[in-house]
């Protein structure tokens, strides 16, 4: 199996996989299914120059790929999606519900909060004083921002969102989708709602190669926005019983079903002990900080410990997902100052 390197991966069967070491947040996977002179591209990445980058390098390895027939967005967030302008002449498919999510969230809006972000950031304590008194007086979006804005340019400093126009998919789907890719079959699921509302699993039988979007984050932890966990229990179960031989997951190194045993271990673990926690009374946060991680300590991003077990909380209570995820990026950032 190829090794965790930044480019493309050639896996085999005109199958390709481009990866974006150190996969944390932002630095997502996509890939590149090619059969003649068709092809087909497994997401876009989190803005402009990077897909652009991106669609350089595969169209300099692979023919086909000068003119990208089909593009599927594997799920809502930005880093699969908002290189779409760069193809917008191809079919761009996702699922209905993915669709409809995409819409909900633009570049625009990301590009104001990380400006915000960064001139707080330069104000250093002062930003972060003032960001938790306009929090107290109840301007809590802008607060937070300004308060969590370290963090938050730690995350997202190395991405530009300014000018990224949102393009979304022209078709959709429910459930299950075939598709040909000049002689070859590729099949996509919706196995959301997990990661996000509309997950969609992208597999190429004859290779024995499955795309799995956000579904598997190899060597870094999971976040659940959406959930409920057992759906993406599910979804892991599904790749393990695929004939599958080389697994590219959305974020981290290429894997096997191993890797899918070991995420399926971790959401197992995160709900059993978020639910302990919720009956012995104890807020989300405080059951963040309190769960042992220490069997995943080799994992980045451990703060989104605080999304997932404010995620098992809906679920046992039946409130629906927050308005903003703004608050729970200050929770988050909280969390990695604690740590």
């Amino acid at each position: 199996m190829p090794g965790y390197a930044r480019g493309l991966s050639e896996l085999g069967h005109g199958c390709f996989a481009y990866l974006q070491p150190d996969g944390s947040w932002g630095w997502s996977n996509a890939g590149l299914v090619a059969d003649g002179d068709a092809s087909l591209l497994v997401d876009t990445l989190f803005d402009v120059r990077l897909t652009a980058e991106m669609l350089a390098a595969m169209r300099r390895a692979v023919p086909a790929a000068r003119h990208i027939d089909t593009v599927v967005n594997t799920h809502a967030n930005g880093d699969h999606c908002w290189g779409n302008e760069l193809v917008r002449d191809s079919e761009i498919i996702a699922s209905r519900s993915g669709a409809e999510e995409m819409g909900e969230f633009s570049p625009a809006l990301m590009a104001k909060l990380t400006k915000v972000a960064r001139i707080a950031a330069r104000l250093g304590p002062f930003g972060r004083a003032l960001g938790a008194a306009m929090g107290k007086v109840g301007i809590r979006t802008v607060g937070t921002v300004i308060e969590a804005a370290p963090y938050l340019m730690e995350i997202f400093g190395s991405f530009e969102f300014q000018g990224i126009e949102l393009v979304l998919p022209n078709r959709t789907f429910d459930d299950h989708l075939a598709l040909s890719v000049g002689d070859r079959r590729v099949e996509l699921f919706e196995v959301g709602p997990a990661h996000t509302r509309g997950d969609v699993l992208v597999h190429v039988p004859d290779a024995r190669v499955v795309y799995t979007g956000d579904i598997l984050f190899i060597e870094g932890h999971p976040i659940v926005w959406q959930g409920p966990f057992s759906n993406w229990i599910a979804a892991c179960e599904r790749i393990e019983a695929m004939d599958v031989h080389t697994i590219v997951p959305g974020h981290g190194p290429l894997t096997d079903v191993e890797g899918v045993r070991r995420l399926s271990g971790y959401l197992a673990y995160v709900h059993a002990e978020a639910k302990e926690r919720h009956a012995a009374g104890m807020s989300a946060f405080e059951a963040a900080l309190d769960i042992d991680l220490s069997d995943y300590a080799g994992w980045s991003d451990e703060e989104r410990i605080v999304v997932n077990v404010a995620t098992v909380y809906r679920e046992l209570t039946g409130d629906p997902p927050p308005a903003s995820v703004v608050p729970l990026f200050g929770q988050m950032a909280a969390y990695a100052r604690r740590r």
